[in-house]
């Protein structure tokens, strides 16, 4: 099994095929052993031998990757993410979803603290305003901007945010997530707190999803 793992795990991005050679240098097998492990992986769609010579990845690592997309309960990949913004913040944490020209709270964590900001799980405001409005956009807009997104009493005067967007398995913003606060709160130590757990949590989050986080990395 950790052999047969080795050689699907020696295609890399950019490997529309890969000669027998290559394969078995890549996974660490001799070339016989390879051959022999390729056939059982194309007999089961993993691989597929291509008419030039060289292999390919084959169609069932496709349609198990759907299975996986379609079993992943967004809920239970959020929650997780919110709790730990939260008890690290000590603010409260939210998730917004894209919908159409506005944006919808889909998962929120209240702080703990007794001044905090007030959002209802369901509420909608617009795109492109706010630092979750703006994070659901940001990977569209030009120039692109800085991430985490900060905006201080931008949507609503005394609240401060930071957000960031995550990604899905196929590279489409699944959502944003971040923290708010009461703008007072919002001092340079509180801001040097934030922005890497908001940062940490949106390519954590989508890696669990199954997409790949450098675009959020790269302006960062």
């Amino acid at each position: 099994m950790d052999r047969a793992l080795a050689l699907l795990l020696a295609f890399e991005d950019g490997d529309a095929a890969l000669p027998l050679a290559e394969i078995a240098r890549r996974a660490g097998l001799h070339m016989t052993t390879a051959l022999r492990l390729l056939g059982t992986l194309e007999s089961h769609g993993f691989v597929q031998r291509l008419a030039g010579g060289g292999y390919a990845l084959g169609p069932q690592l496709l349609v198990l990757g759907e299975r996986f997309r379609r079993g992943l309960r967004l809920e239970d990949q959020v929650m997780p993410a919110l709790d730990r913004l939260r008890s690290e913040s000590r603010e409260s944490a939210a998730f917004f979803v894209r919908e159409g020209t506005a944006r919808r709270c889909l998962f929120r964590l209240d702080s703990p603290q007794p001044v905090r900001t007030i959002a209802r799980v369901g509420e909608v405001a617009p795109l492109g305003i706010g630092a979750h409005g703006r994070a659901l956009v940001a990977l569209e807009t030009e120039p692109r901007p800085r991430l985490p997104i900060v905006s201080r009493g931008e949507r609503l005067p005394e609240v401060a945010a930071i957000a960031a967007p995550v990604l899905d398995a196929r590279g489409r913003v699944a959502g944003s997530i971040g923290i708010t606060m009461p703008l007072y709160r919002f001092d340079p130590a509180a801001e040097a707190l934030c922005l890497p757990l908001v940062l940490r949590e949106a390519v954590a989050l989508t890696r669990t999803l199954g997409g790949d986080p450098a675009p959020i990395a790269a302006q960062a």
